[in-house]
């Protein structure tokens, strides 16, 4: 028989984490996790809502992510040079690239034509629906994001960088148009009792430094972040936020936007000690377990990384584990299940 998680979940623990109070244990916690691992960890297919909530309660997590059925392209238009594919990401998904070059959305007779989705009740019905299935102790923690992404995507980056130069109106309708369309969605993930957190991710960064100059994310970004963080303290949320790479250039500016924890603290872009020094009396940190370990160590020393971490980042609290990134199909399931069933025995405060 499978193990599972040989405690309760529940929402407190994790609640107080993300603001900084005393917990009773380590949570854990993650932006993603592929169907295909969860599927291996329950020892069955992952199917129905029902099967989603149970893989979130017998891993040991406190919550469960959900977000809005929303196609941000409802078109489905490509740019002139298609996307770029690589092989199958699991579950008969493709990855695929943004545009590097010309985007689909490079000119104003483009922007003025693209259809933007609405925001529609039927977005949210799996909100509606988890209401009703959650088990005691457990909340949903509600996630949406990129605002950037989506504007350089559609641009193209290429694209997206000389507008920033040479057509700044043109950036700041596209940013104008996305934000309110994201920012709509929080709006309403936060109205939902069942809701417990919001959680916005947008990489902005790389390994070695920002994906755009400060005033980029100064200018159209962080005024958006700031609207949801405003949210979030008006309805006393936490406000995650996910973005990989090296972000040491706009953590002032990032704290300024209200969030209260940082997620996934990418382990090959910095270190979680100098950051937990740095602003851990500001902010909760969560993973930095590395995912190439995940998907090419052994359990053994994935396991020995997740009790180095919960020795050197989890005194004083503050602090979930989970992977440096997200958990995608081609993590080892018997690490990712070292990391969990480590995070269980040695995550007791």
């Amino acid at each position: 028989m499978p193990r599972f998680a040989p405690y309760q979940p529940d929402f407190h623990r994790l609640r107080k984490t993300l603001l900084l109070q005393p917990a009773d244990r380590i949570p854990v916690m993650e932006l993603g996790i592929d169907e295909g691992i969860m599927a291996h960890f329950l020892g069955r297919p992952v199917i129905t809502l029902e099967d989603r909530i149970d893989f979130y309660r017998r891993a040991g997590y406190d919550y469960i992510k959900l977000s809005p059925s929303i196609d941000m392209n409802p078109a489905g238009l490509v740019p002139a040079g298609g996307f770029r594919h690589s092989e199958a990401s699991g579950q008969d998904k493709a990855r695929k690239w943004g545009s590097e070059g010309k985007g689909i959305i490079s000119t104003w007779e483009a922007f003025e034509q693209f259809q933007f989705p609405r925001v529609q009740d039927e977005m949210f019905l799996v909100f509606e629906q988890t209401q009703q299935l959650l088990p005691p102790g457990m909340r949903v923690i509600g996630q949406y994001g990129d605002i950037f992404t989506f504007t350089w995507e559609f641009m193209g980056f290429e694209t997206f960088c000389f507008a920033c130069v040479e057509d700044e109106e043109l950036v700041e309708a596209v940013f104008t148009r996305i934000g309110a369309i994201v920012y709509a969605l929080f709006e309403r993930m936060a109205q939902f009792e069942v809701v417990g957190g919001l959680f916005y991710s947008d990489d902005i960064a790389y390994q070695t430094g920002l994906m755009a100059a400060p005033a980029v994310f100064h200018k159209y970004l962080f005024p958006w972040m700031k609207k949801i963080g405003r949210l979030c303290a008006q309805r006393g949320l936490p406000f995650i936020y996910h973005s990989d790479g090296k972000m040491w250039e706009v953590m002032e500016a990032l704290l300024a936007t209200g969030i209260t924890a940082l997620q996934p603290i990418e382990p090959k872009a910095w270190d979680i000690v100098q950051v937990k020094r740095r602003y851990g009396d500001r902010l909760a940190l969560i993973g930095n377990v590395d995912v190439d370990l995940l998907a090419r160590g052994t359990a053994e020393a994935v396991a020995a990384e997740t009790m180095r971490l919960i020795e050197v980042v989890g005194p004083g609290g503050g602090y979930c584990v989970g992977s440096g990134n997200t958990v995608p199909n081609y993590v080892r399931p018997e690490n990712y299940r070292a990391m969990l069933e480590t995070a269980w025995e040695f995550g007791a405060v």
